[in-house]
């Protein structure tokens, strides 16, 4: 199928499978040319992340970082007989991977740089107990011309555990890129 057949700017993304109607790609980065390529995706889920774990290491590092110290996250005796049978991780150490799942998924090679410019919702669905493999699903929501031939997007980030059956966490996070 030639790249003038595919919709939604597909085109320029490299790794799609053309002619796929789930719109699967190969591998695990996705790599639009230009940000005008990526703002063609308006609507669409853009990236799907790998699996990560989360380690009581990791928690722990958390707790000390933010100063959240509550026995839920740290006390792995005393969380066993808690509400959840074990530790569970942060939920802003979970919004934490939000970056991790960006870039580890999609690049655009014309783009300087990208910055965090804040969220307009989130919610914490769902615990993680320490152990559980998180991977998050990008739908980009809208791209917005801005200065600097730059774009601001919000993207619905939802994060997800392996084998629940609701997310952990769904966020709307604004990126600016340029």
């Amino acid at each position: 199928m030639p790249a003038s057949g595919l919709q939604g700017g597909l085109a320029a993304v490299a790794g799609w499978t053309p002619g796929d109607p789930a719109r699967r790609y190969i591998g695990t980065m996705k790599t639009f040319q230009t940000l005008q390529d990526l703002a063609a995706c308006v609507g669409q889920e853009v990236a799907v992340s790998d699996w990560t774990t989360i380690t009581q290491q990791q928690v722990n590092q958390f707790a000390e970082a933010t100063g959240d110290h509550q026995w839920i996250h740290v006390d792995v005796e005393k969380a066993k007989a808690g509400p959840f049978g074990g530790p569970i991780a942060h939920g802003f150490l979970t919004l934490s991977l939000v970056p991790q799942f960006f870039s580890s998924t999609f690049k655009v090679v014309e783009a300087a740089m990208g910055v965090n410019y804040g969220l307009n919702k989130v919610r914490f669905i769902a615990p993680v107990p320490v152990g559980s493999r998180l991977r998050a699903r990008m739908k980009l929501l809208s791209a917005d011309p801005i200065d600097n031939h730059g774009f601001q997007m919000a993207w619905e980030v939802t994060i997800e555990r392996e084998g629940a059956a609701k997310p952990v966490c769904v966020a709307e996070s604004l990126a600016r890129m340029y």
